[in-house]
């Protein structure tokens, strides 16, 4: 079991990066209903105090942003990129890193860059699959609450959301 913080896409981005990512046929795709944005990484954390946390954590309003462009994390990680507001994605990750440390939780300190996890493919993607995310631009939207979710790993992965905090509270 593992925390973290989190933007979810609203439906019509979900489902407008779906129709997308269906015709690639990844392997090892994460499904829809798990992809997210990670605005910080508590591990294996107290949920009350991560939520604590959260009740005290600056949620400064941030502005549209979209789901754009891809990369990899070696060959382990396919993403797909965040474009907009990423500056005020970087702050809001600073913010929660700053009201976590405070109640005594110790965030992933690897420097934040925002993004989508499409798949954990375990042999090298196809060039035509890197270059129709490459070129993928999907709607924007502007994010309107932060999730503390717990993640339960193993061979029926689960999300569950444990509360939601308004940005610009």
């Amino acid at each position: 079991m593992s925390l973290f913080v989190a933007l979810f896409p609203p439906p019509e981005v979900i489902g407008h990066l779906s129709k997308v990512v269906d015709q690639l046929r990844l392997e090892k795709h994460i499904p829809e209903d798990r992809w997210h944005i990670t605005i910080a990484f508590l591990g294996d954390a107290d949920e009350a105090a991560a939520a604590k946390a959260m009740g005290e954590a600056l949620l400064a309003p941030i502005g549209e942003v979209s789901v754009s462009g891809t990369g990899q994390f070696g060959e382990a990680v396919f993403w797909a990129g965040v474009a907009g507001d990423v500056d005020g994605l970087r702050k809001l990750n600073k913010h929660v890193r700053i009201a976590m440390r405070a109640n005594r939780i110790e965030p992933d300190d690897r420097k934040y860059r925002p993004h989508l996890t499409l798949a954990r493919p375990k042999h090298e993607l196809q060039r035509s699959v890197i270059e129709t995310m490459r070129s993928y631009h999907g709607p924007s939207w502007r994010p309107a609450e932060l999730f503390l979710v717990r993640s339960e790993l193993g061979p029926h992965p689960a999300y569950h959301r444990l509360g939601a905090w308004p940005l610009g509270s």
